[in-house]
């Protein structure tokens, strides 16, 4: 849902929690984009980003009647890549590289932008001509600054190749680097972290370490050294160790991490270290300069 996060709002509430394991907790801003929400926690104005992490969307969950569904046109991206992982539900991507890919729960897909993509995401007749839900996460990375010129690529990761494993009961999936023991084969340009994790109501997780952190609650909720986090929240934790989480509810739960990249700029659908390439980028995208997307040509969004 790349271009969907772009049409929503870019700022984001936020509280400073009342202990030294939470810096801040983000309230979303969330945005209706034509029958169903959008809950926006990346980037805020106080918090921009969480160790590469630059961007973060949660899609739904909505429900589609049939002959509805998710229908978002070819736009581009520079100096990112995207990271889409559904919970319901399932979205066919197509981009310039020529990928044609059904995203469906569990999967991780990550596409690098480097200098310049161009995708769309819809959804297959099969899937729209029946009501059905969508439900899922769109993140951003920042890409190093000697990546953000690389050639654009496409890498898709099914369920069965994600790592689990159970910490005290819990299950934990390592979707982006590595925890637990176990790590991800998905692809890495900086240190990185991504896990998903379900606990029920009265279970507890101690979560992995890592320079940056932010926990954000899905469904449920949490209590985190006497700080509660509620559904649809994210805690911008502190570099402590042995910071642990007790569900209160049945919970699911994303954690991001990772090592800080340094400034990046942001506009629209294009990240980047230097302000003049989204200029750029924005003129190239006006002008038609861009690869256009395999077997979905024929439309765009305008900038």
């Amino acid at each position: 849902m790349s271009n969907l996060m772009g049409e929503a709002e870019q700022s984001c509430g936020e509280t400073v929690a009342p202990c030294s394991a939470i810096k801040l907790i983000l309230s979303p801003r969330v945005a209706d984009l034509g029958g169903f929400s959008v809950r926006r926690l990346l980037p805020t104005a106080k918090q921009r980003m969480v160790g590469p992490w630059i961007f973060f969307d949660e899609m739904g969950p909505a429900d589609f009647p049939p002959g509805e569904g998710v229908n978002v046109r070819p736009h581009p991206h520079i100096g990112l890549a995207t990271v889409t992982y559904l919970f319901d539900g399932e979205i066919l991507h197509r981009d310039s590289v020529g990928s044609f890919q059904p995203i469906r729960p569990g999967d991780i897909n990550l596409m690098v932008a480097g200098r310049g993509i161009a995708h769309s995401e819809r959804e297959r007749p099969e899937v729209t001509a029946q009501a059905h839900r969508v439900h899922g996460l769109q993140l951003w990375l920042a890409l190093p600054e000697h990546d953000e010129e690389a050639d654009p690529a496409f890498y898709h990761y099914p369920a069965s190749e994600i790592p689990s494993v159970e910490v005290n009961g819990v299950t934990v999936r390592i979707m982006i680097g590595s925890a637990y023991g176990q790590t991800s084969p998905v692809i890495r340009h900086s240190d990185t972290l991504y896990l998903e994790a379900f606990l029920r109501a009265g279970q507890s997780l101690v979560l992995p370490e890592s320079t940056e952190r932010g926990l954000y609650v899905v469904s449920g909720s949490l209590k985190a050294h006497g700080s509660e986090i509620e559904a649809h929240s994210m805690a911008v934790l502190s570099n402590e160790p042995g910071v642990s989480v007790t569900a209160q509810d049945d919970t699911r739960i994303a954690l991001i991490g990772g090592e800080p990249l340094g400034k990046r700029f942001i506009e629209w659908n294009f990240v980047s270290s230097i302000k003049d390439r989204i200029e750029s980028a924005k003129a190239d995208w006006r002008a038609g300069r861009f690869a256009k997307v395999v077997d979905d040509e024929s439309d765009y969004i305008p900038y």
